[in-house]
């Protein structure tokens, strides 16, 4: 199917295209022409030694808690108990990595003091992805069964968020009472399970996980309007739409992005067709080819018109996902306008009008998927080009975030004022991505793992 929309150009607006597009190319071919120093194993260190200069700084300003505050230069936690996402969240990065004295470390840290049985109401989406997905690669990748007791005990008090009208799960679960609350949620945090328990249900030899999960996915896919798109917000109770618009950035991104990996990981075929059928909406609906390049817009559900040529730092991850998936053409199409993004200011923003070329949120969060989406170009193509893309990418994020004790987001990629954080996504998946890119396949092989959206590798 093609799925470029066509247009019918002048010659004028034809003439300015080719003057945008040029200029774009100049730019990227610039910047990756500064580039020739510095071999992939050259590459692998300095990002090793940036993980190694963020996880140290962590262990001396913010030692169990839950991430470092790179500028105040101490610790903080998303709820009234650390849940040690820095140190589950990095602890695969650690072992591919062969950082075996930091391992130690992690490890006995968490099998000390992370427990689950505490009173307070945790987001149920990000605790999935980053602790249960963190404790359960960590099983896979250390093989010590105390990791799979701390994500059984986890399992069973998140998947009580399941327990809904419809199936899908509430925002919010509490984790000592089971109660929950955020009835009004969006596709991601319905749909972004199905990895975790699935890997839960192989492990534990329990179907309960997987078959939770996989139901909250196929009671959202049966409310997809007749175009085949899903909106923005549904209440989980009802199952009405509360927000019909639709795209593929944060809120929906990894919804989609699960299908695909499901049925790779756990051969569902259900889950495939599920993703082969939205894919074809979505590249039908929402695929927007611009003269400033390839790219993915919003549009009503209902109605499948572009309403909005926004796009961002979270839409990049979707070039991963056609990679995967088997259209590399596409893939890399967007992959170029991905790096567009990022070379506009030489960081990416958060958000961007694709056509102006202009930030509509100009901040940027240390954010992985378009790294993310090099190392899967890569691997798909093994052109030195994407090698030499993320090259510039880690350069350009130590130019512009790193501090003397770790990496800081930015306010504004315009001004490139930093912003005393440093989630634990930058040392799981933004280092990781880099480091994999690099490392060529000697550390971890592409073709022998799935990716949770945390990074998070189990094996096929």
């Amino acid at each position: 199917m093609n799925i470029v929309k066509s247009v019918f150009l002048t010659s004028i607006v034809i003439f300015s295209a080719m003057q945008a597009h040029s200029q774009l190319e100049a730019t990227s071919a610039s910047a990756v022409a500064t580039n020739d120093d510095g071999t992939k194993d050259e590459m692998a260190k300095e990002v090793k030694e940036a993980f190694l200069h963020s996880w140290k700084s962590y262990m001396t300003y913010a030692w169990g808690t839950d991430a470092l505050m790179p500028l105040s230069k101490k610790g903080h936690n998303w709820y009234k108990t650390s849940l040690l996402m820095t140190p589950v969240d990095a602890y695969d990065v650690m072992i591919i990595m062969g950082l075996k004295d930091e391992a130690a470390e992690a490890k006995k840290l968490i099998f000390e003091k992370l427990r689950f049985d505490v009173d307070m109401d945790v987001q149920n989406f990000e605790v999935s992805i980053r602790i249960l997905g963190g404790l359960l690669s960590a099983y896979e990748l250390d093989g010590d069964e105390q990791f799979l007791k701390l994500a059984k005990d986890l399992g069973n008090r998140l998947i009580k968020s399941f327990d809904s009208p419809t199936g899908m799960p509430y925002r919010y679960v509490n984790l000592m009472t089971g109660k929950t609350r955020g009835n009004i949620s969006n596709p991601a945090e319905i749909g972004t399970y199905i990895i975790e328990y699935g890997i839960l249900s192989r492990h534990t030899g329990d179907k309960k996980y997987f078959e939770t999960a996989k139901r909250a996915m196929v009671a959202l896919n049966k409310l997809r309007s007749p175009l085949g798109l899903t909106g923005s917000q549904i209440d989980v109770q009802t199952g009405k739409w509360i927000n019909t618009s639709s795209h593929i950035s944060g809120g929906i991104d990894s919804y989609l992005e699960y299908m695909l990996k499901a049925g790779i990981l756990f051969n569902d075929k259900e889950m495939t067709e599920m993703w082969q059928t939205s894919l074809a909406s979505v590249n039908k609906y929402l695929a927007d080819e611009k003269p400033s390049g390839f790219w993915y817009g919003h549009a009503d559900m209902n109605e499948g018109k572009i309403t909005a040529t926004s796009y961002g730092s979270l839409d990049a991850f979707f070039a991963a996902s056609l990679a995967l998936g088997g259209d590399l053409k596409h893939a890399e199409a967007l992959q170029e306008s991905n790096y567009k993004m990022w070379m506009l200011y030489g960081i990416e923003p958060e958000g961007l009008d694709y056509v102006k070329m202009e930030p509509t949120s100009p901040s940027y969060a240390l954010r992985p998927e378009n790294i993310e989406s090099t190392y899967y170009l890569y691997q798909f193509t093994h052109d030195e080009k994407y090698t030499e893309m993320g090259k510039t990418m880690f350069r350009n994020l130590v130019k512009f975030c790193r501090n003397d004790v770790g990496f800081c987001a930015l306010k504004s990629v315009k001004t490139m004022e930093k912003e005393d954080e440093m989630e634990s996504f930058f040392l799981a998946e933004t280092l990781k991505y880099a480091y994999l890119l690099f490392d060529d396949g000697k550390s971890l092989d592409f073709n022998k793992v799935i990716f949770n959206t945390e990074a998070h590798p189990y094996r096929r």
